[in-house]
């Protein structure tokens, strides 16, 4: 397969997306896409918002994370299906994942550029993990900062929160209820595990993420889904 994901490196939803490739075994080149004028997505509809993730694979342009892994999900359904045939279980995993896409993925920012030096060192990762020019690096190092920190401040307000470490750990503690099993809806992995353990990765440089990996139950299970992850992932 000939894969291309578009991501921002330091993006929740596109870790969802490249946990997703990484058990499905399918190989995809980045483009690390400027956040501050995204000049280097591909050429989208008129609908689609000027975001990422994107994927363009095998032709297929696929412009949401949601959507993406629907997608690598049906070119591959036999290499770790991540929808179980259990609908209990299949409708479970669905909500998990909405509660990814609608939770999860706002309260993240707010502990990676919540503090100006978390929002410095957020820049400096985003600068070096790029594939950009040295006048682009040296824009996101000195303005990225400030965009972020202020990118987390409105975040909070919108979703009626003043601290960034005391709503995620509201969201550890909803993982650590959801952990009944091995994995978040049962014995196997399921579209659940691959977006919230995919979004958990984006602040593995980040001080929460010690914090994350300090309850027991939570550090099991999420190196349980990355060893599943690097035995079937392509370098």
């Amino acid at each position: 397969m000939q894969a291309t994901l578009y991501q921002f490196e330091l993006c929740p939803f596109c870790h969802k997306v490249k946990a997703g490739l990484d058990l499905k075994g399918i190989k995809a080149d980045r483009v690390e896409v400027n956040p501050m004028n995204k000049k280097e997505l591909p050429e989208l509809p008129e609908e689609a918002p000027k975001k990422v993730p994107v994927i363009e694979l095998d032709g297929r342009l696929v412009y949401d994370s949601t959507d993406i892994l629907k997608l690598l999900d049906e070119v591959k359904p036999e290499v770790s299906p991540f929808l179980p045939t259990d609908e209990t279980q299949r409708a479970k995993a669905l909500e998990i994942e909405d509660w990814v896409d609608d939770v999860l993925t706002f309260a993240l920012p707010t502990v990676i550029y919540g503090t100006w030096g978390e929002a410095a060192k957020a820049a400096q990762v985003t600068a070096r993990t790029s594939n950009f020019g040295f006048v682009q690096n040296m824009a996101v190092r000195a303005g990225g900062s400030m965009i972020m920190h202020q990118v987390a401040k409105r975040i909070l307000k919108k979703n009626g929160k003043t601290d960034g470490r005391a709503w995620m750990t509201e969201n550890l503690d909803q993982i650590e209820a959801w952990l009944q099993d091995d994995f978040l809806v049962g014995p196997e992995l399921s579209l659940a595990d691959v977006a919230v353990q995919g979004a958990l990765t984006c602040v593995t440089e980040f001080p929460v993420f010690e914090s994350i990996m300090a309850r027991p139950k939570i550090a099991t299970w999420y190196k349980r889904v990355a060893d599943l992850r690097a035995a079937s992932a392509v370098n």
